[in-house]
């Protein structure tokens, strides 16, 4: 008995353990494998359970979903092509205002200098003015740039700029009676808006039509 007990040192499993340790490794991939089986086997089932015809209008559904988002791109080009054909020249087009308004006031500083005043030399120097102006009007309508209709206009913030009030008691209020500064449009779009003085009533008319009011209120 001594014998069998020094051949079998403490710490050192016996062969029965190690025989039950396989086992249960060997348990563990048995299990795994049908497990991963199962999961094909309901994968299968599941592919097997969608009929051709299903297929197909499935297929249909993607196909039809992949022709909308071409046509949807193919829209999206166009309009980006037609917006930089008609609109490529709108910076240029602004930065070409500027002419007309250098224009505006060389003649305007003409017309005022008392030493041309009433001079030959004035009226054909204006002739002149006038003439390039009216070419560079045709040119920008030709180009569909055009003016902004605005004196006795009722303020249309998305064309006139108010700069000033002006009392007048013969104009409803916010009628445009003075044009500062022409504004364009090109095609549907703003090129810039019209710098107006806009009329108001004065302090008299004001307080008239207070009263009034308070006399309707009265009776």
């Amino acid at each position: 008995m001594e014998k069998e007990q020094d051949q079998n040192p403490q710490g050192n499993p016996s062969t029965s353990e190690t025989s039950m340790d396989a086992d249960q490794t060997q348990n563990e991939v048995e299990n795994k494998d049908s497990q991963s089986e199962n999961n094909k086997n309901t994968i299968d089932e599941d592919s097997k359970d969608i009929s051709p015809e299903d297929k197909i209008k499935e297929l249909e559904e993607k196909l039809t979903r992949s022709f909308a988002e071409m046509e949807n791109q193919r829209r999206r080009f166009e309009k980006e092509r037609e917006d930089a054909f008609e609109y490529g020249g709108f910076a240029f087009a602004k930065e070409a205002l500027s002419l007309i308004d250098n224009l505006e006031r060389s003649k305007n500083i003409l017309e005022n200098d008392e030493k041309l005043k009433e001079t030959e030399a004035l009226k054909k120097i204006l002739e002149h003015f006038d003439i390039i102006y009216k070419d560079l009007i045709s040119i920008f309508s030709k180009n569909n740039i055009k003016q902004i209709d605005s004196l006795n206009k009722k303020l249309d913030p998305n064309y006139h700029q108010a700069m000033m009030e002006i009392e007048d008691d013969t104009k409803d209020a916010g009628t445009i009676i003075q044009e500062i500064q022409k504004g364009f449009t090109i095609k549907d779009r703003l090129l810039r808006p019209s710098l107006v003085g806009v009329s108001k009533k004065t302090k008299k008319e004001t307080s008239k039509n207070q009263e009034n009011k308070e006399n309707l209120q009265d009776k």
